[in-house]
């Protein structure tokens, strides 16, 4: 059985969370990783088959798995691979994001044998969330993958699907977040970093004190790598998001498993 991580990750926790889990099922064995933030990659060039184990994260923005990331993985061939579903979100709801991802990964040609929901610091305001997946989710994501594994190891497993098995609504929820775009600061040096990490190219190469706002996923890369942190974001819109989530990320969200009967 061939594992496999793949993950649309852009500041880190989603691959974070995501790998603890790997790393259970996999049990010493290799992991081959899958980014899906890379822009230009041919996603299509990934081929799976019957035997392989993939585990697909994907962060939850406003509740939807991001666009780019059903686009990448739509277009590979899952080849009747079973597949792990992971929603990591800020501390919030991951709402219709694992619902989506199983649409996707159906239609791809995967199949889908469980799923989690996990929580990451937010990508946006680091109070909430902050510092996890934290030593209690590490443990928590270690059992999983040693529970997802027992699962898929057992005989008489349904071959038929059950709608209800993981939360979610259908349709999705209309996909909206708040226009935050990360803008360069006077401190921008023009290394280029932040336009070469990008995962949708809406920094340009060759003036990277843009950004092209109509193109942004606001997925904060940018803010992430830059390394004299010259990429900024309003602070009066960041006030009014992070005052909006306060009701909302208060207390601490659990990661959850859910496995298809």
């Amino acid at each position: 059985m061939e594992i496999y991580n793949i993950y649309f990750s852009p500041v880190g926790g989603t691959k974070k969370a995501a790998g603890i889990v790997c790393r259970a099922l996999a049990d010493g064995q290799n992991v081959t990783e899958v980014d899906l933030s890379v822009y230009g990659e041919d996603y299509s060039r990934y081929q799976f088959k019957k035997g392989d184990l993939c585990v697909a994260a994907v962060p939850s923005y406003g509740g939807r798995v991001p666009a780019i990331a059903v686009e990448r993985l739509a277009s590979m061939s899952g080849g009747g691979a079973k597949a792990v579903l992971m929603a990591v979100y800020g501390n919030r709801e991951f709402e219709d994001t694992l619902v989506e991802l199983e649409d996707t990964l159906t239609a791809a040609g995967f199949v889908c044998e469980a799923a989690i929901s996990a929580v990451a610091q937010h990508s946006i305001v680091h109070q909430y969330g902050a510092g996890r997946p934290d030593k209690e989710d590490w443990a928590r994501l270690q059992e999983f993958g040693a529970e997802i594994k027992r699962h898929l190891t057992k005989e008489g497993m349904s071959e038929e699907t059950d709608a209800e098995w993981i939360p979610g609504n259908r349709p999705y929820k209309p996909f909206g977040i708040v226009s935050l775009k990360p803008q360069a600061d006077d401190t921008c040096t023009g290394c280029g970093a932040c336009a070469a990490g990008c995962p949708v190219q809406a920094i340009p190469a060759d003036n990277p004190r843009e950004t092209h706002s109509e193109i942004c996923i606001a997925c904060m890369r940018c803010r992430t790598i830059c390394p004299v942190q010259a990429r900024r974001l309003d602070q009066t819109v960041l006030d009014g998001l992070t005052q909006k989530l306060a009701k909302v990320c208060r207390g601490r969200k659990e990661n959850i498993l859910y496995l298809k009967n």
